[in-house]
């Protein structure tokens, strides 16, 4: 084959452009430090950077986003615990002084305030939030878990109860002997004058303490449902239902115990103190109300109580984040809230985080779990008791400062009311001392669900930890896996830079040589 010094040229040509293109390919990757510009470049090494590259997205979203947000929530949320748990066992210090027989007046007045601080301050710590998202109200985070002003919106709440809800309250008939004054504890028209130790009673009674006081009293009466037994021993299809026509409404100053403890088939709604007092009938209906444990999907010892409440006063507990109840606000918009809780349905309000390669992690904590009604409610019957005591410490006082002026028949007046009120006083006592020993026990059980709250929270806490540090080895490994496929040895790259641009240099000397060689150079 003959070769000419035009194909000479050409292959040089050819040659030098190899060189310059290989040259290029060098400089581009020296410039984006990357192995490939286009995917055509390496597809094996493209395809493997898209799937390194969503790998490291992932899981730098977990490690610098989620999980931080995750501990962050977890952190309010222990906070909020460790605050509840230290209020309640403040709680069972001041029980534990007043369940104290020996007390004197102004220690009771200590405690009461203490008492009153600690209910005032409870609840408060249940609207802890973070970032503008309440932790504590499941879904709603959005809303409180209790209201932050006076509201008048009408709520009719429906709490789902069983009989471990009916307790026996012991109330003291003291009749009119806190009303004794200097003016009027001789008069005889008022029948103070004639107040003596018979004036004065201990009386047991039934009770439903329901979840709010100063409930609507205004064609508003409550109703109970039930399930009861046919008379072939079977539970009935539908729950029986005392409707709102069965029950009696009375003022807790109209003497409604007294009413209740007469009557065996009583149902008395006092709707300013929130209780629902039942006579002896009553009682035993209710407390025969048990779940039969060869039944599924229903709860036959459930014991339903409706009623309804549309003055809201700040702290008080917003009824969504608790029961199934209806509320109508003042342009009549009517919005139902956990309906599915009345079939059984009740889901619970989980937030979870991704946390990890399909795994997930709960941040928050349910205000059922740990801020119950009951809490402030057993402080508001505590204070009531103490209350009692103080007030008739009070009258003592009162009628022994009358006492020392009052002479003939005031004086004897005035010893039949000391003997009451001494006999009023004991009651009251034995009833307060036992009230705050049955608190100690109450209060107990409320800081065993906080302290188990915390402990879940720590645990989460604990576990998110271990998620943390093996997210963190895993997004240095992907991105030195990511590194070592996409990104270029520089030494290595730097060095066959520098050779390819010693061939390109050569390569043109070369090519210049065979482009100046001709025949005339042989003549």
């Amino acid at each position: 084959m003959r070769i000419t010094n035009k194909i000479m040229q050409r292959n040089n040509l050819s040659n030098i452009n190899t060189n310059k293109v290989y040259q290029d390919k060098l400089s581009t990757q020296m410039s984006t430090q990357k192995k490939v510009s286009r995917p055509s470049d390496d597809p094996v090494v493209s395809i493997r950077a898209l799937r390194l590259r969503s790998n490291v997205t992932e899981v730098t979203q977990y490690y610098s986003k989620n999980i931080p947000d995750a501990e962050s929530w977890l952190d309010v949320t222990e906070d909020a615990l460790k605050n509840l748990t230290e209020i309640i066992t403040n709680m069972i210090k001041q029980c534990t002084k007043a369940s104290n027989g020996d007390l004197k007046s102004a220690d009771r007045q200590i405690i009461l305030e203490q008492l009153k601080a600690l209910g005032d301050e409870v609840y408060s710590t249940g609207d802890a939030d973070y970032a503008g998202r309440y932790v504590f109200t499941g879904y709603r985070t959005d809303t409180s878990l209790s209201f932050d002003k006076e509201y008048n919106t009408k709520y009719e709440i429906t709490e789902q109860l069983d009989n471990s809800s009916i307790t026996q309250l012991t109330k003291v008939n003291t009749g009119k002997l806190l009303d004794i004054t200097a003016n009027n504890y001789n008069d005889q028209n008022q029948d103070y004058k004639d107040i003596t130790e018979n004036s004065v009673s201990s009386i047991d009674v039934y009770r439903i303490r329901l979840a709010y006081d100063d409930c609507r009293d205004v064609d508003a009466k409550p109703s109970i449902s039930f399930w009861e037994k046919d008379a072939n021993g079977a539970y009935k299809k539908d729950m029986t239902t005392w409707d709102s026509k069965m029950f009696q409404t009375v003022s807790s100053t109209a003497d409604p115990y007294s009413m209740a403890a007469k009557d065996d088939d009583a149902l008395i709604y006092v709707p300013d103190t929130g209780e629902v007092l039942l006579g002896k009938n009553r009682y035993e209906k209710l407390m025969s109300c048990k779940d039969d444990p060869s039944t599924s999907g229903k709860n036959e010892g459930e014991i339903r109580v409706t009623y309804q409440k549309d003055h809201w006063v700040k702290g008080d507990l917003r009824p969504e984040h608790y029961f199934a109840c209806t509320s109508t606000d003042a342009d009549q918009k009517v919005t139902k809230y956990n309906q599915e809780y009345l079939k059984g349905d009740a889901a619970k309000q989980v937030i979870e985080y991704d946390v990890g390669f399909n795994q997930t992690i709960q941040v928050n904590s349910t205000a059922d779990e740990c801020f119950q009604h009951g809490i402030g409610r057993t402080v508001d019957d505590l204070v009531q008791a103490m209350q009692d005591v103080v007030d008739l410490e009070n009258v003592k006082t009162k009628i022994e400062g009358l006492q020392e002026t009052a002479t003939g028949t005031d004086a004897e007046t005035l010893t039949k009311q000391m003997e009451a009120v001494e006999k009023a006083l004991t009651l009251a006592k034995d009833k307060c001392q036992k009230m705050f020993e049955s608190g100690i026990t109450t209060f107990q059980g409320y800081l065993d669900d906080a302290n188990l709250c915390a402990t879940n929270c720590g645990t989460r806490s604990s576990k998110l930890e271990l998620i943390d540090n093996r997210m963190k080895s895993q997004k240095t490994t992907f991105e030195t896996l990511k590194s070592e496929n996409e990104d270029i040895d520089v030494t290595e790259t730097a060095i066959d830079l520098k050779s390819a641009e010693m061939t390109y240099e050569a390569a043109l000397m070369a090519t210049g040589k065979v482009m100046q060689t001709t025949l005339l150079n042989f003549i």
